[in-house]
């Protein structure tokens, strides 16, 4: 029996849309690229990079699995597109690290020191990394998909936890004087620097909460439900988002306020 997409997408997916997901996200990585290397950013910029490549791998499987599925492929399209953008969430989280590093500021609680920053919410994204996905790929087996369904419910219910705290912890930085933000070319002034840099975390993060509340309620939904098999829910609040997120990490580029070591060093 020829495995049809309808058969797991429970929809006839629209031709032409992953494509071209597929070609944007290309050209933001290569984009990205060029303004990391101009900028001489620190090597850490290169996560968005990398999570851009995985947005457009995701989609060139589910163009092939419009033609060609298999529960391969299908498992394989499901995690690229599920998981990358948790690297997007790790990317703020070493934002707001690294400017409490950068102001060497003492800080008066636990949670404002930078390895508390980084690592803490770091270990949050890997945890919310390794729940999603156990649960996408026991989705993929009838005896397990019900299991599956919730232990990946479970690792986005953390995730938007962890986010929700990020947000009360970014905001306390963006607000407190002592924590300041390296001027770049196009900026007169720390704070003017600073406004720009916690002003797009905020944003990037709002858009990444968007999408991680969509996907809860898709698992909730569950398989073959009305979210799930809402084609265009996904395009809007799924991709939409994630590139509305790269569109600004790129206007409002932050590698100039976090420039490599070396470079540093030359400047001074």
């Amino acid at each position: 029996m020829v495995e049809k997409a309808d058969d797991y997408f429970t929809y006839t997916p629209v031709h032409g849309a992953p494509e071209a997901a597929a070609a944007i996200f290309v050209i933001v990585a290569a984009v990205l690229v060029y303004q990391i290397k101009r900028a001489r950013a620190a090597r850490w910029l290169h996560i968005l990079v990398g999570t851009a490549l995985a947005e457009s791998i995701g989609y060139i499987l589910r163009t092939v699995c419009i033609s060609h599925i298999s529960l391969g492929l299908y498992i394989a399209m499901m995690l690229f597109l599920l998981l990358p953008p948790n690297a997007l969430a790790l990317f703020n989280y070493k934002v707001i690290g690294e400017i409490a590093r950068q102001s060497n500021t003492q800080a008066r609680h636990f949670y404002l020191r930078p390895k508390f920053i980084t690592w803490f919410f770091f270990s949050s994204d890997v945890f919310s990394f390794i729940l999603q996905s156990a649960g996408g790929s026991m989705m993929s087996r009838n005896e397990t998909q019900e299991t599956g369904k919730w232990i990946c419910t479970v690792g986005l219910a953390i995730q938007l936890v962890f986010l929700s705290c990020f947000v009360a912890v970014a905001t306390i930085v963006g607000r407190n004087p002592q924590y300041v933000v390296i001027c770049g070319p196009r900026h007169l002034r720390e704070a003017e620097a600073k406004r720009r840099v916690i002003w797009t975390v905020h944003a990037t993060t709002a858009l990444l909460y968007v999408r991680s509340i969509y996907r809860l309620a898709e698992m909730i939904d569950g398989y073959g439900g009305k979210i799930y098999s809402a084609e265009w829910a996904f395009y809007v609040f799924d991709f939409a988002a994630i590139l509305l997120m790269f569109i600004l990490y790129i206007v409002f580029f932050v590698g100039h306020n976090f420039p490599r070591k070396s470079f540093r060093a030359e400047q001074v």
